[in-house]
């Protein structure tokens, strides 16, 4: 029933201010997003959707090969147990 109530006074709220005009100068501007900062020496990239900081020689996921290509590396060596690493 909370819920309820709050919601017929935001009704209640926007019905009473009436159509709001928006000016040119009124937009907001773009949105900044924090990106996660990457030391030295590491490439910053967006891998299936999730930040990453690359470097040579990680561990990385070959299914998502293509989207390491973006960013100047590949994912093909494989070590002695079959692990996948950035070249």
């Amino acid at each position: 029933m909370r819920g309820h109530r709050w919601a017929v006074a935001a009704a209640a709220a926007v019905a009473v201010a009436g159509p709001v005009s928006q000016t040119p100068a009124a937009r907001p501007g773009p949105v900044a997003v924090l990106a996660k900062s990457c030391g030295g020496g590491y490439t910053h990239a967006v891998i299936n959707g999730a930040h990453k900081c690359l470097r040579r020689g990680q561990y990385c996921a070959h299914r998502a090969d293509r989207q390491y290509h973006r960013y100047g590396f590949h994912c093909h060596k494989r070590d002695a147990r079959g692990s996948y690493h950035l070249t």
